[in-house]
């Protein structure tokens, strides 16, 4: 009886390696802090599920819309990049605005030191970030990126536009990859503003898409959720050079 009993153990030992190995790695998500801009940081950072410290990863600098909190952090990890940042490999690093000052105003000023805290953690392909967010999150990741454009290769906004424009911000970023996309019932001036400043874009010789997504409102379904992977062929089109 002990024979069998052992056999039956063993088996079930087994078994329970195979489900465990058969199921697919998480990507691994950190919570931590950091001083820059005079200020404590608090973000989160995803990696790879296979992450290697000795290897280079593309990066996405992400921020969260509305008040940019710790939620609205993990809103859009959930909801935008985790899956398929594990899916494809790549680093998210997504900051809460510090002190409640939202990154197109005050908060602004954790950047260039943050992004420096990040590439001395983790080693960034090119050193250089895609930036990308909604709403709030998307004129953030405008004002960053005119503000620091020597560490950014494009900016997605869904939506989201260049945060009080003008020309000489426009050209700051006129050399990276901008995506721009916005619902069809967003009852907001989202649509003439990214319309305009995609067109201004395009005239300083830009790749600036600009995209209105049939029956969508505000907060946008696509390209998030089940269809995120949209977000990502971009950051992977902006990594070899985009075409117009």
């Amino acid at each position: 009886m002990r024979q069998h009993s052992s056999k039956w153990m063993l088996a079930a030992a087994m078994a329970s390696m195979v489900i465990l190995t058969s199921q697919p790695l998480q990507a691994e998500v950190l919570e931590k802090a950091s001083k820059a801009g005079g200020v404590t940081v608090h973000y989160k950072v995803v990696l790879p599920s296979d992450y290697d410290p000795a290897r280079a990863y593309p990066a996405i600098l992400a921020l969260g819309g509305g008040p940019q909190t710790m939620n609205t952090v993990d809103n859009i990890l959930n909801r935008n990049f985790r899956a398929e940042a594990e899916k494809r490999g790549y680093i998210v690093v997504a900051p809460a605005a510090p002190e409640g000052e939202l990154f197109f105003d005050e908060g602004d000023r954790i950047f260039p030191e943050f992004l420096q805290v990040i590439l001395a953690d983790y080693k960034i392909q090119d050193s250089k970030f895609h930036i990308a967010g909604p709403s709030n999150g998307g004129i953030a990741a405008f004002h960053v990126a005119a503000a620091n454009p020597q560490y950014f290769l494009s900016v997605t906004a869904f939506p989201g536009y260049m945060w009080r424009p003008s020309a000489a911000k426009l050209q700051a970023i006129s050399k990276m990859c901008v995506f721009m996309y916005v619902g069809e019932f967003d009852p907001y001036m989202w649509h003439g503003e990214m319309k305009t400043e995609a067109a201004v874009l395009r005239a300083f010789g830009a790749v600036a898409r600009y995209s209105v997504e049939e029956g969508q409102p505000h907060r946008l379904e696509a390209p998030a959720g089940a269809s995120g992977g949209r977000l990502f062929d971009g950051f992977e089109e902006a990594g070899k050079g985009c075409s117009k």
